[in-house]
C-alpha cells in the first residue's frame, strides 16, 4: 500500500499528506458503503485529510449534504479523531453580519466533531475588513475550535494587508492559500502577486479545482457546480483535454496522473485537493506520485508547458 509523503501546511504549520480530499460534490456522488471504503483507503495510504465544506451562504447556498456524508463515512470508516485531519470553511459573503462563531457551531456539529485542524477563509466581493477577520480568527484559535487558517478568493491587497497587520498587532495570519491551480490555469498562483509569498515562504499552496470540474479530463458536460472561470479560459479546455490526453499517452500515465504530478512538481505546493467518486479514482490519483519520482519536477513542467492557457492574465485575485 503506498504511503504518500508529507508536506508543512505554510510556515508553522502542521505536517500534511501531499494528496488531499475536497468535498464539493464528492461524498454525494457515490454510494454511502463506497464513501467508508475510500475513507478507510484514504487513512491506509496516509492521506486522511479531508476538506469538508457546509456550503449554505451566497452562490454556495445549495442545500448541501455532502459534509454530513462524510462525516457520517469517517465515524463508519472508525477512524479516530486524531487520525484524521478536517480542513473547514467559513465563508465571508455576509461578513461580519453572520461571523465565524455561528458558522463553526452549525459546521461541527453537521461533521460531529468539536474542532477542526485548519479552516479556509474565502469568497466575498466588496471590501474586506482585514482587521476584523483576523481578530475574530485569533478568537476562535484562542478558543481551541481550530489551529491553523488559509484563505480562497482572497484579493491580492487584502491577503498582503493580512500578512502585515497580523505581524504587526501579534495576530494569527494565515499560512496557506487555496487556489484554482494546474497545468491549464496557472496564472494566479505563479503570477507576480501570489508567487512571491510562496518563494518567501510567507504561505503555501494548496492546489484546487486541477480538473476543472472534470473538464480537462474530457467529461465536457459535467454535472455539478465548478468554480469560476477566472480569465475565461474554460472555453478553451476541451482542444485542452485532447492534448492532455495525448501527452499522458505519451508519458505512460493517466491524464489525472499527469495534471497531480504537474501541481505537486511545483515545490510552492504543499498539497492538492481532489474530487473523486470512485476507489478506481482514487488508486489511479495516487500513481501520480510514482509519476513525479520517475521523471522529475523539471522534465514534467517542461513538458506540461504547452497545456497553459491563462499565461495572459496577471489576476491578483479578483473575480
Amino acid at each position: 500500500m503506498p504511503i504518500v509523503a508529507r508536506k508543512p501546511l505554510g510556515p508553522g504549520g502542521p505536517e500534511v499528506p501531499v494528496l488531499a480530499l475536497g468535498s464539493w460534490n464528492t461524498w454525494d456522488r457515490m454510494d454511502f458503503s463506497d464513501a467508508v471504503a475510500l475513507v478507510t483507503r484514504a487513512a491506509e495510504s496516509g492521506c486522511a485529510f479531508f476538506d469538508i465544506a457546509h456550503y449554505d451562504m451566497g452562490p454556495h447556498a445549495e442545500n448541501s449534504r455532502t459534509d454530513l456524508i462524510a462525516g457520517r463515512a469517517i465515524r463508519a470508516a472508525g477512524l479516530a479523531r486524531q487520525d484524521w485531519f478536517y480542513c473547514g470553511k467559513l465563508w465571508l459573503w455576509d461578513y461580519p453580519a453572520t461571523g465565524f462563531a455561528g458558522q463553526l457551531r452549525t459546521a461541527l456539529r453537521r461533521v460531529g466533531t468539536e474542532y477542526a485542524d485548519a479552516v479556509v477563509l474565502g469568497d466575498y466581493l466588496g471590501e474586506l475588513p482585514v482587521r476584523r477577520v483576523l481578530e475574530d480568527v485569533t478568537e476562535q484559535i484562542e478558543a481551541g475550535r481550530f489551529t491553523h487558517w488559509g484563505v480562497n478568493n482572497w484579493r491580492y491587497r487584502d491577503l498582503r494587508t493580512a500578512l502585515d497587520l497580523a505581524r504587526e498587532h501579534g495576530l494569527v495570519p494565515p499560512v496557506f492559500a487555496q487556489l484554482k491551480y494546474g497545468p491549464v490555469r496557472r496564472a494566479l498562483a505563479e503570477g507576480r502577486y501570489y508567487a512571491p509569498l510562496f518563494a518567501s515562504g510567507e504561505l503555501a499552496l494548496q492546489a484546487s479545482d486541477v480538473f476543472e470540474g472534470g473538464m480537462l479530463l474530457g467529461n465536457l458536460r459535467p454535472a455539478r457546480k465548478i468554480g469560476a472561470d477566472i480569465g475565461g479560459i474554460r472555453y478553451r479546455i476541451a482542444a485542452t483535454a485532447d492534448r492532455l490526453r495525448t501527452l499522458a499517452g505519451e508519458l505512460d500515465c493517466s491524464p489525472a496522473q499527469l495534471a497531480i504530478a504537474f501541481c505537486l512538481a511545483n515545490p510552492a505546493t504543499a498539497n492538492v485537493l481532489l474530487g473523486m467518486s470512485s476507489m478506481a479514482q482514487f488508486t489511479d490519483n495516487l500513481g501520480a506520485l510514482a509519476l513525479l519520482d520517475r521523471l522529475g519536477a523539471q522534465r514534467l513542467r517542461r513538458y506540461a508547458e504547452p497545456l497553459w492557457l491563462d499565461r495572459h492574465i496577471a489576476s491578483d485575485g479578483t473575480w
